[in-house]
């Protein structure tokens, strides 16, 4: 069967039995389909056959959590509730923008199978390097909320008034 245009998502319609079709190979598919567009990286969304409404990412968190019942768990029980906890936080857009720019910075990593005495290494400096940037992103907003007007800026040499040199 062919894709469809590159502009256009796949459509995968979910059915009020709790099934999947997609529209594009004509035929039902399970959550590891679903996967398979994913890593393949095809672009799809999933529509509530009865109420039209967009719910792809309701079924790619049950792809991830069919994903951690099977083989070696990838989040941790503290990590999941972490993200549980950020939900009912006064920033949880933050949490998960962070999120994603961590992800998509780990994956453009060119990281290797590790091998004895190395992968410790180099996990754990990715580690530290997103402890730093996550502290910064936390103490940017309140060094600019605490600073008030009357403070110079700190990146700037102050310039002498015009006329005098």
């Amino acid at each position: 069967m062919s894709e469809p245009p590159a502009s256009e998502p796949r459509v995968i319609k979910k059915y009020p039995n709790r099934r999947l079709y997609d529209t594009v190979e004509s035929r039902y598919i399970t959550l590891v389909d679903i996967r398979r567009l994913v890593m393949d990286e095809i672009d799809f969304v999933v529509i509530d056959k009865k109420s039209r409404s967009d719910i792809t990412r309701s079924i790619l968190l049950q792809v991830i959590t069919a994903q951690e019942h099977t083989g070696q768990p990838l989040m941790s029980r503290d990590f999941l509730a972490q993200i549980v906890r950020s939900h009912g936080g006064s920033m949880p857009g933050l949490v998960g923008s962070y999120l994603e720019q961590s992800l998509k910075l780990l994956s453009s990593q060119d990281l290797h199978e590790p091998s004895e005495g190395d992968g410790g290494d180099m996990i754990g400096g990715l580690a530290q390097m997103h402890l730093e940037r996550w502290r910064r992103l936390q103490d940017d907003p309140l060094r600019t909320m605490s600073r008030t007007a009357a403070d110079p800026p700190e990146d700037r040499a102050e310039e002498p008034a015009a006329g005098h040199n």
